[in-house]
């Protein structure tokens, strides 16, 4: 066979290539040329062969078919055929493949060989890719050439034994009596690759990290040496000599300081030196401030050194690169929950940083922001944030609201001022709060009695302004519904009031109703608003029928409540003024152990409930949401609803409900069972909606009928609990006297806020012939 050709010649016949189809067929040609070779065993060209390979192999080819043809040039006695072979060892094998253990005895060889670069090639094919077995079986050849006095191969032997440490942790006892001397020697190289394996060392042992903390004198006296020492030009890089090695020395530093009182004190007076002696003008001097910032933070330093550390990561901020600004930035973030005045001498840097057209540094300026926002500075950051997120990009809006809701609700001077934070940030970025952002202000305001007339003045301006925030549309919808009353009389003595009428209100009410920008949430906030408002405005005709129209309303949700309001008007509408008022200052609710807290108007008052001497309830899997909920507000009081198993039959009971034919707000409406033919639908409570159910329960109150029509019959007894006076039990009893069974009997109570109350399970699942 022709002689193949060389490396060079294929490089440059592959760049001639003008297409990728091109290249490609190259290389299939000049393959099928090796594998020819090799099937010959052409041991004149396998090394160059195997170099031509590895090329292809770095282009991205496939050239697994040589890794046995690197095994045959690693048992080469020629040196050029060695390092071809280790080097196609490196890169084509891994320890996934068995192929490399039938390497260990070659490479046993070589470490032993008396050609220094012979033993290097081993060092560096075993450090890169041995395997746990191959380390165990040379880790002894490793260690000796880690004692020998050849600085070549030392500061390889102390690369490979990193990595034999990794691979075995429990060998690392082997390598301690080698690292005694391997700090005393001179060359720098050898000096690098020991702190690396002492650094790996500590880091994976305890027991290593307290045996070489005695060291700690002796890297300090190192670092110095580094850094006073004159002009070095084998070292030398931009002025600073070997920061590699300084960087290296500064990570073993603060692995050995942390958490020791002793070792921090020793090093104390050489960082402050690296901290003040180091030139800032070049990248390199940038790297080594950076380490011995990050060493500083993490040892027990005095606050004086900390306080440099945290100036010298401000200088950064104001650096050009963008690089060392998000380093600082995001050292900073780490350290401003430790050193929380020393950070804030920075902020107005922090917050210039704001405006970088870098995201990555924008992200970090935004988060740092709003870790140094306190009660000193709210006014002023929030002002800067507000900024920020005016003219911020979409992705920024719904973290930089959320960032402003928390630090207001945590650091409001005012009470004022923090509903106009709230109000600035929805009408900015409304569409990109979290969705426990209307809930939240909405009990905002309505705690604050005093702010009543200025905030629905201000909330109804802005819908007048914009109506594409639904956020903000909400809470408007829902604090008019409540306030409108004060909107219209002009009480507002916190700025000047306006002059608006209730039709113009009811105008803007029916407007979002009808927008195309309005939610279906938003559709029903403003639903109930215009109801409230038949209890605050005179205009009750007019909502009459804007409730009927949406009583075919399309949307299930809203059509629901429009039926409920109809209802209200024609047959409850006794009941209207009381349902309709005005919520309650509302509360959140806490428990600890026992003790629950029941909120009555706005105070709090803790109610141990004793269930010692009651039988078990059995809490069912579902609730049904808030029965008397007709208002569309947060405060309101679950239900909890309890159904008893069916079985088939020919007729049934039915869904009795506290409001006649009003239906379930806001959840799942149970379905009713079949039932008995009836002239009209039941209700729980006919004949007894002027009797106070619950105004008082007292001992002997008689049992009372609370329903008996159509064969069903409904009685309520009543006795206190024995343990606790304050504690009544109601038993229903319900009995059925026609001659079909019932099933599917479904009952739901609910009661005023100031209760408290449980079901017990039924007693039977079929309600039959007495």
């Amino acid at each position: 066979m022709p002689a193949p050709i060389r490396l060079r010649e294929l490089i440059r016949t592959i760049r001639t290539a003008r297409t990728q189809a091109e290249e490609r067929e190259m290389i299939q040609k000049e393959c099928a040329a090796i594998r020819s070779s090799f099937r010959e065993e052409d041991n004149t060209y396998r090394c160059r062969n195997v170099a031509k390979l590895l090329y292809m192999h770095m282009l991205g080819y496939p050239a697994h078919f040589g890794q046995l043809e690197c095994l045959k040039l690693i048992a080469s006695q020629k040196f050029t055929d060695k390092r071809i072979g280790y080097l196609g060892a490196m890169l084509l094998l891994d320890e996934r493949q068995d192929v490399h253990l039938l390497m260990t005895n070659c490479i046993k060889n070589d470490l032993n060989h008396s050609t220094q670069y012979v033993q290097g090639l081993a060092l560096c094919t075993l450090g890169c890719m041995g395997s746990s077995e191959m380390c165990r079986d040379l880790a002894g050849e490793v260690e000796k050439l880690l004692k020998t006095s050849n600085s070549y191969l030392r500061k390889k032997a102390a690369l490979c034994a990193v990595h034999v440490i990794r691979k075995v942790p429990e060998l690392m006892e082997m390598f301690l009596p080698a690292t005694k001397n391997l700090l005393s020697e001179k060359n720098h190289g050898v000096l690098h690759t020991s702190v690396v394996l002492l650094t790996e060392m500590c880091e994976r042992s305890p027991d290593m990290l307290s045996h070489f903390r005695k060291l700690v004198p002796q890297l300090v006296r190192i670092l110095k040496n580094l850094i006073m020492s004159g002009y070095s030009p084998e070292h030398d890089v931009s002025g600073i000599s070997d920061p590699f090695l300084q960087v290296r020395i500064l990570r073993l530093l603060r692995i050995l300081g942390k958490g020791d009182d002793d070792s921090s004190e020793a090093m104390n007076d050489i960082l402050a030196q690296v901290a003040t002696n180091t030139e800032t003008s070049k990248n390199v001097g940038n790297a080594i401030l950076y380490e011995t910032v990050l060493t500083i933070m993490d040892i027990k330093s005095e606050s004086g050194l900390r306080v440099l550390a945290i100036n010298i990561l401000g200088r950064f901020l104001l650096n050009n690169d963008k690089n060392i600004r998000y380093v600082a930035l995001t050292s900073l973030l780490k350290t401003v929950q430790t050193d929380h005045n020393a950070v804030q001498r920075h902020r107005s840097t922090i917050v210039d940083c704001l405006k970088d057209l870098d995201v990555s540094i924008k992200r970090r300026a935004m988060e740092l922001s709003f870790a140094l926002v306190n009660g000193n500075n709210i006014r002023g950051m929030m002002k800067e944030l507000l900024y920020f997120l005016d003219s911020c990009d979409p992705d920024f809006k719904a973290d930089c609201a959320s960032g402003i809701f928390l630090a207001a609700e945590k650091y409001a001077p005012s009470k004022r001022w923090h509903i106009d934070t709230i109000m600035r940030v929805l009408t900015t970025a409304g569409s990109y709060v979290r969705d426990d952002s209307v809930p939240n202000l909405i009990q905002l305001i309505t705690n604050s009695v005093e702010m009543h007339a200025y905030t629905v003045q201000r909330l109804y301006k802005a819908l007048l302004d914009d109506i594409s925030q639904q956020p903000l549309v909400q809470v408007a919808s829902w604090c008019i519904g409540e306030y409108g009353d004060l909107l219209v009389s002009g009480q507002c003595e916190e700025e000047e009031p306006i002059q608006v009428t209730e039709d113009e209100v009811l105008d803007v009410l029916e407007g979002l109703l009808v927008s195309n920008l309005s939610t279906p949430v938003t559709r029903g906030y403003s639903l109930t608003a215009i109801m409230k408002l038949s209890t605050r405005f005179s205009s009750v005709n007019r909502i009459k029928k804007v409730v009927s129209i949406y009583g075919s309303s399309i949307d299930v949700e809203l059509q629901q409540r429009a039926v409920e309001y109809n209802a209200l008007f024609k047959k409850y509408d006794h009941m209207r003024p009381a349902l309709l008022e005005r919520m309650p200052i509302m509360e959140k609710t806490a428990s600890n152990g026992p003790a629950e807290i029941v909120q009555t108007n706005g105070e709090t008052e803790s109610t141990i409930l004793d269930t010692k001497h009651l039988p078990n309830i059995t809490q069912p899997a579902s609730q049904a949401n808030d029965l008397l909920d007709l208002l569309g507000g947060n405060d309101v009081v679950p239900v909890i609803q309890t159904t008893v198993p069916t079985k088939p039959a020919s007729a049934g009971g039915e869904l009795l409900d506290l409001l006649g034919d009003l239906s379930l707000t806001g959840g799942p409406t149970p379905t009713p069972a079949p039932s008995v033919p009836m002239s009209q639908p039941p209700f729980l409570l006919d004949g007894l909606t002027s009797q106070p159910l619950f105004n008082d329960i007292a001992a002997g109150i008689p049992p009372m009928t609370a329903y008996n029509k159509n064969g069903l019959k409904i009685e309520f007894t009543f006795e206190r609990s024995n343990p606790n006076p304050n504690i009544a039990v109601i038993t229903i009893h319900a009995t059925n006297s026609t001659e079909a069974d019932m099933t599917d009997f479904v009952f739901q109570a609910a009661v005023p806020k100031v209760f408290f109350f449980s079901f017990f399970p039924s007693s039977s699942n079929v309600y039959g012939e007495p």
